[in-house]
């Protein structure tokens, strides 16, 4: 049975986790929440700094609806929710497995989206190709450049000249559930070995070449970005020898492992966080030997058919208020130092979310020619065809 709190008493990290679950499965209201685990004193008391609770939205006329691309598992619903009833603007989402079918859906032309979600790597692309627009930082005043964290968001600039803004950043390292696979396993090698014995015909990969093809690369002790064609053919010849063995190839790999259909998968650290907190056999592990760190940023396609809707919800979005609930909600860490200082404790501790600088060092930010390689590409459809 779970004990009632006392407005006048600090919540526990057990009790916060707990509150958090209920709220999770809808047993208690958001308002219940935000009462009881202090978030919403933290709110009503930032919100009382200068500069703090700006307007939700641009000038002009934002119409009814929008749409944003994205992630899976990546937003809080309420986030939606919550800027709908703020402007008046209904935001559809739509979700995608990797940068390249972004990409390729830019290229074609017509989206419909006024906002997406594209990684630090594709940034310089975007931008050579006059598929996204410069940003009018004017129309973005929650944006605050002196918070935000530079080993994360430099990205987000070409040539002096803002063309993203972060959302959050994070890791590339796999899940195992313990409870399942017993082989002790720290690195991308030890990895793809259990995929093909203990977890041979449970394990998943990502339907996205950067990870997968980078996972196998620093495995055999390549670089992650590797584009050398004899490293990626030793790669490929890896994949190749592991497919038979796996379950899915699939970037939405959450339903999966939570039915335990699959015991082992490439996974980013905001569904590790996830995945670990609802269930904690699923432990998150980080490569000792490599892999890949990343920032994910909000940009606004020059094809944007509601810019107006797209620079209000970024402006909503980067509102420290609204952002603490999407970094509680997706166990992503956040770049902006405001945020972090309305987080709870039990979050900024969380080595999944927040790993040692040991941890991060041998990781490697994904670099913009694998983006449009073409062996990279064909590696990858050779694998999935196979």
């Amino acid at each position: 049975m779970t004990k009632p709190y006392r407005d006048n008493l600090p919540i526990s990290a057990d009790g916060f986790m707990d509150q958090f679950m209920r709220l999770k499965r809808g047993s208690v209201s958001r308002r219940h929440f935000l009462g009881v685990t202090g978030l919403g004193l933290a709110t009503a008391v930032f919100g009382r700094f200068p500069g703090a609770g700006q307007r939700a939205y641009a000038a002009g006329d934002l119409g009814t609806q929008m749409s944003i691309a994205t992630w899976p598992n990546y937003h809080d619903p309420a986030t939606f929710e919550n800027f709908k009833a703020a402007t008046g603007v209904a935001v559809e989402v739509n979700v995608f497995g990797s940068n390249e079918e972004m990409l390729a859906k830019m290229q074609a032309g017509a989206t419909g989206w006024s906002l997406f979600v594209p990684t630090n790597y594709t940034i310089s692309t975007y931008s050579q190709l006059g598929l996204i627009d410069e940003l009018d930082l004017s129309q973005v005043p929650n944006f605050d450049p002196a918070t935000q964290s530079a080993r994360f968001t430099s990205e987000g600039k070409v040539d002096g000249k803002t063309y993203a803004l972060p959302k959050n950043w994070g890791t590339t390292g796999f899940c195992v559930n313990t409870a399942k696979l017993k082989t002790p396993m720290q690195s991308w090698k030890d990895f793809f070995e259990v995929a093909q014995t203990e977890a041979d015909g449970r394990a998943m990969v990502h339907d996205y070449q950067l990870t997968t093809i980078g996972s196998a690369l620093v495995s055999l002790g390549f670089s992650f970005n590797s584009i050398k064609p004899e490293e990626l053919a030793k790669a490929e010849e890896l994949l190749i020898k592991v497919k038979p063995h796996l379950f899915a190839i699939n970037s939405d790999y959450q339903p999966s492992m939570r039915s335990t259909d699959a015991w082992l998968t490439m996974c980013w650290t905001n569904d590790g966080a996830q995945l670990n907190r609802d269930m904690p056999e699923l432990a998150y592990i980080l490569g000792k030997d490599g892999g890949e760190i990343w920032t994910d940023f909000y940009a606004i396609p020059k094809s944007a058919p509601n810019k107006p809707a797209g620079y209000a919800l970024l402006n909503y979005l980067m509102d420290p208020q609204n952002a603490v609930k999407e970094h509680i909600a997706n166990g992503a860490p956040t770049t902006d130092s405001r945020v972090i200082a309305l987080l709870p404790a039990e979050i900024t501790s969380n080595k999944i979310v927040y790993p040692d600088e040991a941890s991060l060092t041998p990781l490697e930010f994904g670099a913009a020619v694998t983006l449009t390689d073409p062996g990279r590409a064909e590696l990858m459809a050779r694998f999935k065809s196979a």
